[in-house]
């Protein structure tokens, strides 16, 4: 039987993997958008969130700059989001 996680789980998970990506600016950019939104996130808006941890802390944070262009299946509303976020006020 598969064990399904529940919100709570993922959240704390996703939070987890926000911060700790690897270098100091990966950790501020995303785990910062994670506290800034995760509270009001819904469950589409929670897996949008966990497929963009899985993706290269250069693509997200070159994403988020607005020096590459994100693949189809992150434009949206998510992504325009974290591109409006102030970093350095976090």
């Amino acid at each position: 039987m598969s064990i399904v996680p529940d919100i709570k789980t993922r959240l704390a998970r996703a939070r987890f993997r926000a911060w700790h990506r690897g270098t100091r600016e990966a950790d501020y950019m995303i785990g910062g958008f994670y506290d800034a939104g995760h509270a009001s996130w819904d469950e589409s808006e929670l897996a949008w969130f966990e497929a963009l941890l899985d993706q290269e802390d250069v693509e997200i944070m070159s994403w988020a700059l607005g020096t590459a262009t994100a693949p189809p299946s992150f434009e949206g509303p998510m992504l325009d989001r974290f591109r409006k976020l102030d970093f350095v006020k976090i």
